[in-house]
């Protein structure tokens, strides 16, 4: 487990090496949003394209507001309630 991304709204974690081999090949992310209190995990086809957004966002160098930005594209997606365990 690996926070890539943390601001005042949201939180990225990366998951990778985890479950059965044919499980989650390509790892996952849990996107949070902090301020609506939800989150989504994208593992398998889902966390590769995001995966590959990422870098293709990474490399123009954003600003938070602009990864934040990015981010609010997946909050349509997020119905898992965020709780503390």
């Amino acid at each position: 487990m690996n926070m890539i991304y943390n601001s005042p709204h949201y939180c990225v974690v990366e998951f990778s090496g985890f479950g059965d081999d044919g499980q989650h090949p390509a790892g996952g992310f849990e996107i949070m949003d902090k301020t609506l209190r939800r989150e989504i995990f994208l593992g398998g086809q889902e966390a590769e394209r995001f995966r590959a957004s990422v870098q293709e966002l990474i490399a123009n160098e954003p600003s938070p507001e602009d990864i934040d930005e990015f981010l609010t594209g997946y909050t349509g997606l997020m119905t898992q309630p965020l709780v503390l365990h």
